[in-house]
């Protein structure tokens, strides 16, 4: 009696896609917070490139909108508690 041995499949991810190019987004504002929250996380870091899907011109929008809406205290710098 021979054993058959199952082969593993090679799981391949799937590529992200930018929401922002989807929805054709020319340029992100630092006053439209709805987007911005969703680019942080809940501890307040803002979500890298790689996480996200954004491509590379967007990515640096959304940071530089980040960054001037925290200054403005907008949105927060860190999470209310850490536990």
């Amino acid at each position: 009696m021979a054993k058959t041995v199952k082969k593993k499949s090679a799981r391949v991810p799937r590529r992200k896609v930018c929401k922002l190019c989807l929805d054709r987004v020319e340029q992100i504002d630092y006053k439209d917070e709805r987007r911005l929250m969703r680019a942080i996380t809940d501890r307040g870091k803002i979500v890298p490139r790689r996480i996200s899907g954004n491509c590379t011109p967007h990515q640096a929008q959304v940071t530089r909108a980040v960054k001037r809406a925290r200054i403005l205290a907008m949105i927060p710098f860190v999470a209310d508690s850490y536990r």
